[in-house]
Protein backbone atom coordinates (compact mmCIF):
# COMPACT_ATOMS: atom_id res chain seq x y z
CA UNK A 1 0.00 0.00 0.00
CA UNK A 2 2.58 2.25 1.10
CA UNK A 3 4.25 2.22 -2.19
CA UNK A 4 1.26 2.53 -4.40
CA UNK A 5 0.84 6.02 -2.30
CA UNK A 6 4.91 6.53 -3.34
CA UNK A 7 4.51 5.82 -6.89
CA UNK A 8 1.33 8.38 -6.96
CA UNK A 9 2.87 10.76 -5.39
CA UNK A 10 5.58 10.41 -8.04
CA UNK A 11 3.40 10.30 -10.71
CA UNK A 12 1.76 13.87 -9.47
CA UNK A 13 4.88 15.33 -9.17
CA UNK A 14 6.59 13.89 -13.07
CA UNK A 15 3.44 15.22 -14.90
CA UNK A 16 2.60 18.63 -12.81
CA UNK A 17 4.23 21.90 -15.13
CA UNK A 18 7.54 22.85 -13.49
CA UNK A 19 7.32 26.57 -12.09
CA UNK A 20 10.09 27.80 -14.38
CA UNK A 21 9.57 28.70 -18.00
CA UNK A 22 6.72 26.37 -18.93
CA UNK A 23 5.01 27.47 -15.84
CA UNK A 24 5.27 30.97 -17.48
CA UNK A 25 4.84 30.10 -20.88
CA UNK A 26 1.42 28.37 -20.45
CA UNK A 27 0.18 31.48 -17.78
CA UNK A 28 1.07 34.07 -20.87
CA UNK A 29 0.52 32.50 -23.92
CA UNK A 30 4.00 32.78 -25.13
CA UNK A 31 6.75 30.79 -25.03
CA UNK A 32 9.74 32.44 -22.51
CA UNK A 33 13.30 32.53 -23.26
CA UNK A 34 15.68 30.24 -21.22
CA UNK A 35 17.72 32.55 -20.21
CA UNK A 36 16.20 35.49 -18.28
CA UNK A 37 17.92 38.35 -16.44
CA UNK A 38 16.52 40.63 -13.94
CA UNK A 39 17.26 44.69 -13.59
CA UNK A 40 20.18 44.35 -11.32
CA UNK A 41 22.07 42.51 -13.91
CA UNK A 42 20.50 44.48 -16.59
CA UNK A 43 21.29 47.77 -15.23
CA UNK A 44 25.60 46.56 -15.50
CA UNK A 45 24.99 46.07 -19.27
CA UNK A 46 23.26 49.18 -19.96
CA UNK A 47 25.84 51.68 -19.18
CA UNK A 48 27.13 55.10 -20.63
CA UNK A 49 29.38 55.25 -22.36
CA UNK A 50 28.01 51.87 -24.18
CA UNK A 51 30.15 48.73 -23.74
CA UNK A 52 31.63 47.11 -26.14
CA UNK A 53 30.99 43.58 -25.28
CA UNK A 54 27.37 43.86 -25.77
CA UNK A 55 24.88 44.71 -27.85
CA UNK A 56 21.22 45.75 -26.54
CA UNK A 57 18.19 45.44 -28.31
CA UNK A 58 14.78 47.29 -27.93
CA UNK A 59 12.43 44.97 -30.12
CA UNK A 60 9.11 46.89 -29.68
CA UNK A 61 7.72 49.20 -32.91
CA UNK A 62 9.74 51.83 -33.64
CA UNK A 63 7.58 54.59 -34.41
CA UNK A 64 5.06 53.84 -31.72
CA UNK A 65 7.59 53.07 -28.65
CA UNK A 66 11.19 52.70 -29.75
CA UNK A 67 11.46 56.67 -30.95
CA UNK A 68 9.72 58.15 -27.96
CA UNK A 69 11.86 56.40 -25.46
CA UNK A 70 13.98 53.34 -25.24
CA UNK A 71 17.07 52.38 -23.15
CA UNK A 72 19.90 54.88 -24.02
CA UNK A 73 22.23 53.03 -25.97
CA UNK A 74 19.63 50.31 -27.26
CA UNK A 75 19.44 49.53 -31.16
CA UNK A 76 16.09 48.89 -32.18
CA UNK A 77 15.23 45.93 -34.36
CA UNK A 78 11.43 45.49 -34.52
CA UNK A 79 10.37 41.99 -33.89
CA UNK A 80 8.42 41.91 -36.92
CA UNK A 81 10.81 43.47 -39.28
CA UNK A 82 13.95 41.19 -37.09
CA UNK A 83 14.60 39.01 -40.42
CA UNK A 84 15.22 42.31 -42.56
CA UNK A 85 17.40 43.78 -39.99
CA UNK A 86 19.60 41.57 -39.48
CA UNK A 87 22.39 43.17 -40.44
CA UNK A 88 22.12 45.44 -37.24
CA UNK A 89 23.19 42.57 -35.54
CA UNK A 90 27.02 42.61 -34.57
CA UNK A 91 28.89 40.26 -36.88
CA UNK A 92 30.70 38.46 -33.65
CA UNK A 93 27.88 36.02 -32.83
CA UNK A 94 29.54 35.25 -29.24
CA UNK A 95 28.93 39.03 -28.31
CA UNK A 96 26.60 39.17 -25.45
CA UNK A 97 22.68 40.30 -26.96
CA UNK A 98 20.12 41.32 -24.63
CA UNK A 99 16.48 42.11 -26.15
CA UNK A 100 13.54 43.53 -24.06
CA UNK A 101 10.47 45.19 -25.16
CA UNK A 102 7.17 46.12 -23.06
CA UNK A 103 7.61 44.45 -20.20
CA UNK A 104 6.53 40.85 -18.44
CA UNK A 105 3.47 40.68 -20.73
CA UNK A 106 5.05 41.66 -23.67
CA UNK A 107 6.56 37.95 -26.00
CA UNK A 108 8.45 40.15 -28.97
CA UNK A 109 11.87 40.39 -26.43
CA UNK A 110 11.22 36.39 -26.18
CA UNK A 111 10.53 36.16 -30.03
CA UNK A 112 13.69 37.99 -31.00
CA UNK A 113 15.64 35.89 -29.00
CA UNK A 114 14.74 32.82 -30.29
CA UNK A 115 15.30 34.12 -34.15
CA UNK A 116 18.87 35.68 -32.86
CA UNK A 117 19.67 32.39 -31.25
CA UNK A 118 18.63 29.86 -34.90
CA UNK A 119 21.05 32.13 -36.30
CA UNK A 120 23.91 30.76 -34.30
CA UNK A 121 24.30 33.60 -31.40
CA UNK A 122 25.49 31.85 -28.30
CA UNK A 123 25.25 34.45 -25.56
CA UNK A 124 21.50 35.52 -25.30
CA UNK A 125 19.75 36.97 -22.72
CA UNK A 126 16.63 38.39 -22.43
CA UNK A 127 15.60 41.61 -19.95
CA UNK A 128 11.87 40.48 -19.04
CA UNK A 129 10.80 42.77 -16.83
CA UNK A 130 11.59 45.24 -19.64
CA UNK A 131 11.39 49.48 -20.20
CA UNK A 132 8.69 49.84 -18.16
CA UNK A 133 11.08 48.22 -15.65
CA UNK A 134 14.06 50.80 -16.48
CA UNK A 135 11.76 53.99 -15.69
CA UNK A 136 10.10 53.35 -12.93
CA UNK A 137 14.12 52.73 -11.11
CA UNK A 138 14.45 56.57 -12.29
CA UNK A 139 16.49 55.88 -15.56
CA UNK A 140 16.30 58.68 -18.45
CA UNK A 141 14.88 57.63 -21.63
CA UNK A 142 16.40 58.35 -25.26
CA UNK A 143 14.25 59.33 -28.25
CA UNK A 144 15.35 58.46 -31.57
CA UNK A 145 16.71 60.99 -34.21
CA UNK A 146 13.35 60.34 -35.97
CA UNK A 147 11.92 61.94 -32.77
CA UNK A 148 14.24 65.00 -32.76
CA UNK A 149 13.63 65.62 -36.29
CA UNK A 150 10.36 66.13 -35.84
CA UNK A 151 10.61 68.51 -32.88
CA UNK A 152 13.34 69.88 -35.19
CA UNK A 153 10.57 70.75 -38.15
CA UNK A 154 7.69 70.72 -35.92
CA UNK A 155 8.83 72.86 -32.53
CA UNK A 156 6.53 72.16 -29.73
CA UNK A 157 7.65 73.64 -26.58
CA UNK A 158 10.77 71.27 -25.90
CA UNK A 159 14.20 72.65 -25.41
CA UNK A 160 17.07 70.37 -27.15
CA UNK A 161 20.36 70.98 -25.27
CA UNK A 162 23.97 70.50 -27.19
CA UNK A 163 26.17 69.75 -24.11
CA UNK A 164 29.10 69.55 -25.76
CA UNK A 165 32.23 72.08 -26.00
CA UNK A 166 31.27 75.07 -27.60
CA UNK A 167 34.02 76.11 -29.67
CA UNK A 168 35.01 72.64 -30.63
CA UNK A 169 32.15 71.16 -31.14
CA UNK A 170 28.98 73.34 -31.10
CA UNK A 171 29.94 76.36 -33.30
CA UNK A 172 31.28 73.46 -36.18
CA UNK A 173 28.02 71.99 -36.29
CA UNK A 174 25.03 70.66 -34.00
CA UNK A 175 21.31 70.14 -34.34
CA UNK A 176 19.46 72.84 -35.74
CA UNK A 177 17.29 75.12 -33.38
CA UNK A 178 19.56 73.28 -30.01
CA UNK A 179 20.93 75.42 -27.68
CA UNK A 180 24.13 74.98 -25.97
CA UNK A 181 25.22 74.56 -22.44
CA UNK A 182 28.35 72.67 -21.78
CA UNK A 183 28.30 70.03 -19.26
CA UNK A 184 31.85 71.68 -18.15
CA UNK A 185 29.96 75.34 -17.10
CA UNK A 186 26.33 73.83 -16.94
CA UNK A 187 26.38 75.76 -13.19
CA UNK A 188 27.46 78.66 -14.75
CA UNK A 189 24.83 79.03 -17.56
CA UNK A 190 21.19 78.03 -15.71
CA UNK A 191 19.99 81.58 -17.23
CA UNK A 192 19.54 79.56 -20.23
CA UNK A 193 17.80 76.65 -19.21
CA UNK A 194 13.48 77.54 -19.24
CA UNK A 195 12.20 78.74 -15.89
CA UNK A 196 9.23 76.36 -16.14
CA UNK A 197 10.70 72.86 -14.88
CA UNK A 198 8.02 71.31 -16.86
CA UNK A 199 9.09 71.98 -19.93
CA UNK A 200 10.66 68.88 -21.90
CA UNK A 201 14.55 69.14 -21.76
CA UNK A 202 16.28 66.85 -24.31
CA UNK A 203 20.24 66.21 -23.80
CA UNK A 204 22.53 65.26 -26.57
CA UNK A 205 26.47 65.03 -27.24
CA UNK A 206 28.90 63.14 -29.37
CA UNK A 207 27.37 59.68 -29.48
CA UNK A 208 27.11 56.52 -27.54
CA UNK A 209 30.42 56.93 -26.36
CA UNK A 210 29.95 61.00 -24.79
CA UNK A 211 28.65 60.97 -21.06
CA UNK A 212 28.30 64.63 -21.04
CA UNK A 213 24.37 64.63 -22.18
CA UNK A 214 23.38 61.87 -19.12
CA UNK A 215 25.98 64.01 -16.45
CA UNK A 216 23.59 67.32 -17.80
CA UNK A 217 20.53 65.72 -17.10
CA UNK A 218 21.61 64.56 -14.07
CA UNK A 219 22.06 68.07 -13.51
CA UNK A 220 19.31 69.66 -15.07
CA UNK A 221 16.94 66.48 -12.66
CA UNK A 222 18.79 67.88 -9.69
CA UNK A 223 17.60 71.44 -10.11
CA UNK A 224 13.76 70.37 -10.57
CA UNK A 225 13.11 69.62 -13.71
CA UNK A 226 10.40 66.56 -14.10
CA UNK A 227 10.94 66.15 -17.86
CA UNK A 228 14.05 65.67 -18.90
CA UNK A 229 15.49 63.26 -21.66
CA UNK A 230 18.15 61.71 -23.99
CA UNK A 231 19.47 61.85 -27.15
CA UNK A 232 21.76 59.66 -26.74
CA UNK A 233 22.77 58.69 -30.29
CA UNK A 234 23.70 62.38 -30.48
CA UNK A 235 25.04 64.31 -33.24
CA UNK A 236 26.54 61.92 -34.98
CA UNK A 237 23.35 60.38 -35.78
CA UNK A 238 22.25 63.57 -36.83
CA UNK A 239 25.03 64.04 -39.21
CA UNK A 240 24.45 60.18 -40.95
CA UNK A 241 20.55 60.44 -40.96
CA UNK A 242 20.18 64.15 -42.49
CA UNK A 243 23.81 65.73 -42.86
CA UNK A 244 25.78 68.57 -41.31
CA UNK A 245 23.62 70.52 -38.79
CA UNK A 246 23.59 74.05 -38.27
CA UNK A 247 27.10 75.95 -37.90
CA UNK A 248 27.54 79.04 -35.22
CA UNK A 249 28.22 81.09 -38.39
CA UNK A 250 25.10 80.34 -40.12
CA UNK A 251 23.04 80.61 -36.85
CA UNK A 252 24.19 84.27 -36.53
CA UNK A 253 22.92 87.32 -37.38
CA UNK A 254 24.02 88.27 -40.78
CA UNK A 255 23.67 91.99 -39.90
CA UNK A 256 26.39 90.67 -37.19
CA UNK A 257 28.47 89.20 -39.74
CA UNK A 258 28.44 92.24 -42.00
CA UNK A 259 29.59 94.24 -39.41
CA UNK A 260 32.74 92.54 -38.28
CA UNK A 261 36.37 93.32 -39.86
CA UNK A 262 38.35 90.79 -41.99
CA UNK A 263 40.17 89.39 -39.19
CA UNK A 264 42.41 86.28 -40.10
CA UNK A 265 42.17 83.34 -37.65
CA UNK A 266 45.14 81.03 -36.50
CA UNK A 267 44.64 77.20 -36.70
CA UNK A 268 42.66 76.80 -33.69
CA UNK A 269 40.18 79.23 -35.08
CA UNK A 270 40.41 81.27 -31.76
CA UNK A 271 43.69 83.26 -32.33
CA UNK A 272 44.48 86.40 -34.65
CA UNK A 273 47.55 86.01 -36.57
CA UNK A 274 49.91 88.60 -36.12
CA UNK A 275 49.66 89.73 -39.58
CA UNK A 276 45.96 89.83 -39.34
CA UNK A 277 46.40 92.09 -36.30
CA UNK A 278 49.02 94.32 -37.52
CA UNK A 279 46.99 94.89 -40.81
CA UNK A 280 43.42 95.91 -38.27
CA UNK A 281 45.63 98.15 -36.07
CA UNK A 282 47.19 99.97 -39.31
CA UNK A 283 43.96 100.09 -41.22
CA UNK A 284 41.02 99.91 -39.11
CA UNK A 285 41.63 100.01 -35.61
CA UNK A 286 38.49 100.91 -34.36
CA UNK A 287 36.65 97.75 -35.87
CA UNK A 288 37.43 95.82 -33.25
CA UNK A 289 37.32 96.11 -29.11
CA UNK A 290 41.04 95.47 -28.12
CA UNK A 291 41.51 94.66 -24.91
CA UNK A 292 44.55 94.75 -22.63
CA UNK A 293 44.28 92.09 -19.59
CA UNK A 294 47.72 92.64 -18.15
CA UNK A 295 48.25 94.30 -14.79
CA UNK A 296 47.38 97.77 -13.70
CA UNK A 297 51.21 98.46 -13.31
CA UNK A 298 52.35 96.98 -16.47
CA UNK A 299 49.56 98.88 -18.28
CA UNK A 300 50.32 102.32 -17.06
CA UNK A 301 54.11 102.04 -18.12
CA UNK A 302 53.28 101.35 -21.70
CA UNK A 303 50.27 100.00 -23.72
CA UNK A 304 49.33 100.52 -27.21
CA UNK A 305 47.10 103.50 -28.25
CA UNK A 306 43.03 103.28 -27.53
CA UNK A 307 43.45 99.88 -25.94
CA UNK A 308 41.20 99.41 -22.42
CA UNK A 309 42.39 97.86 -19.32
CA UNK A 310 41.07 95.01 -17.72
CA UNK A 311 43.07 92.83 -15.79
CA UNK A 312 42.69 88.97 -16.13
CA UNK A 313 41.68 88.75 -12.61
CA UNK A 314 38.98 91.09 -12.85
CA UNK A 315 37.38 89.93 -15.84
CA UNK A 316 35.05 87.53 -15.18
CA UNK A 317 33.05 89.97 -13.05
CA UNK A 318 33.03 92.28 -16.47
CA UNK A 319 32.05 89.68 -19.04
CA UNK A 320 28.39 91.14 -18.93
CA UNK A 321 29.78 94.76 -19.83
CA UNK A 322 31.77 94.12 -22.57
CA UNK A 323 31.17 95.20 -25.92
CA UNK A 324 28.95 92.73 -28.54
CA UNK A 325 29.06 95.24 -31.73
CA UNK A 326 32.70 94.17 -33.16
CA UNK A 327 35.13 91.37 -32.24
CA UNK A 328 37.04 91.41 -29.18
CA UNK A 329 40.87 90.70 -29.32
CA UNK A 330 42.68 90.49 -26.01
CA UNK A 331 46.69 90.92 -25.60
CA UNK A 332 49.23 90.78 -23.20
CA UNK A 333 52.97 89.83 -23.01
CA UNK A 334 53.43 86.26 -23.61
CA UNK A 335 49.91 85.41 -24.91
CA UNK A 336 49.18 83.25 -21.71
CA UNK A 337 46.82 85.55 -20.09
CA UNK A 338 44.80 86.32 -23.03
CA UNK A 339 44.68 82.87 -23.63
CA UNK A 340 42.87 82.73 -20.47
CA UNK A 341 40.66 85.97 -21.00
CA UNK A 342 39.52 84.19 -24.12
CA UNK A 343 38.40 80.83 -22.09
CA UNK A 344 36.43 82.98 -19.25
CA UNK A 345 34.66 85.25 -22.11
CA UNK A 346 33.67 81.73 -23.77
CA UNK A 347 32.18 79.95 -20.91
CA UNK A 348 30.00 82.84 -19.80
CA UNK A 349 29.30 84.48 -23.19
CA UNK A 350 29.79 81.92 -25.88
CA UNK A 351 28.13 83.46 -28.32
CA UNK A 352 30.62 86.28 -28.45
CA UNK A 353 33.17 86.48 -31.32
CA UNK A 354 36.20 86.54 -29.77
CA UNK A 355 40.16 86.25 -30.40
CA UNK A 356 43.20 86.65 -28.71
CA UNK A 357 47.02 87.36 -29.76
CA UNK A 358 48.85 84.44 -29.03
CA UNK A 359 52.44 86.03 -29.14
CA UNK A 360 54.91 88.13 -27.25
CA UNK A 361 54.63 92.01 -26.97
CA UNK A 362 57.00 94.64 -25.84
CA UNK A 363 55.78 97.87 -25.17
CA UNK A 364 56.54 101.11 -25.62
CA UNK A 365 56.13 104.50 -24.06
CA UNK A 366 55.64 105.79 -27.10
CA UNK A 367 52.24 103.48 -28.02
CA UNK A 368 54.29 101.67 -30.16
CA UNK A 369 55.18 97.35 -29.66
CA UNK A 370 56.82 94.88 -31.54
CA UNK A 371 54.93 91.97 -31.94
CA UNK A 372 57.05 88.34 -32.12
CA UNK A 373 55.41 84.58 -32.78
CA UNK A 374 55.48 82.52 -29.59
CA UNK A 375 58.02 79.82 -30.25
CA UNK A 376 56.62 76.09 -30.41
Amino acid sequence: MKRLIGLLVFAAFAFAPFGGVAGATEEKGFKEYTRIIDYKTFATYAAIPVRNDVTIVDSRPARKKYDKGHVPGAINIPNTFFDKQVDNLPEDKSQALIFYCGGLKCPLSHKSAYKAEALGYTNIMVFAEGFPAWKSQGNFASVSVAFVKKLVDSPDGSVIVDARPTRKKYDKGHVPGAINIPNTFFDKQLDKLPTDKETRLIFYCGGFKCPLSLKSATKAKALGYTNVMLFQAGYPAWVEAFGPGETAAAAAPKTAEAAAPTLEAGPDGDTITIASFKEVMAKAPDSIALIDVRDPGEYDAAHMPGVKNIPVEELEDQVAGLPSDKPLVFVCATGARSSEAYDIVKMTRPDMNVLYLDAEIDFMKDGSYDITAVAE
